[in-house]
């Protein structure tokens, strides 16, 4: 059931020295690759990072966040193509990307891996390090592996306070 899955996710800052199966990987990939996107554009990719040298250069381009190296994997999320934007204003290569990592998160999750979303980053410098082309952005960076904690779920709003009908309460 999907929303196990959401209720057990928790940002995953610990980590395990092992490395994730590719099977698992592959799943993960395949969660990200089936999500819906604006126009069915696909405009996305996904850079796995595990190398680790990569991995302790990417500790700085994180804004210092020294646990993104003891991931097995930084998945990085690409907008390919940040030029359209939909009706409503909002850039479809943010919100398609973002469904994709999401989709990939809960996929982790029932693999048994933990992710943490890393929104502290410089985009430049990830671009750098990772040969990014310029016209592209980086969305989000996800960590993964084997958690070697367990977080207490946070606070969250009660489920009224989450909603309104019709109209703007």
């Amino acid at each position: 059931m999907v929303l196990e899955e959401i209720s057990k996710r928790r940002s995953i800052r610990e980590y395990k020295d092992a490395s994730v199966e590719e099977s698992k990987l592959l799943n993960i990939l395949e969660a990200g690759r089936l999500a819906p996107t604006a126009r069915n554009r696909q405009e996305w990719k996904v850079i796995i990072v595990t190398d680790p040298e990569l991995k302790m250069k990417m500790v700085d381009a994180c804004n210092g966040q020294a646990f993104v190296k003891t991931a097995a994997a930084l998945l990085v999320a690409v907008s390919t193509d940040t030029s359209y934007t939909m009706r409503c204003g909002v850039n479809a290569g943010t919100v398609d990307t973002t469904i994709v990592l999401q989709n990939m998160v809960l996929q982790a999750e029932k693999e048994g891996l933990g992710t943490c979303y890393i929104g502290s980053f410089f985009n430049d410098q990830v671009k750098r390090l990772l040969s990014i082309p310029s016209k592209m952005e980086v969305i989000q960076i996800l960590t993964l592996g084997y958690a070697d904690e367990a977080p207490e779920p946070r606070p969250r709003k009660d489920l009224k306070e989450f909603y309104c009908h019709n109209k703007y309460e």
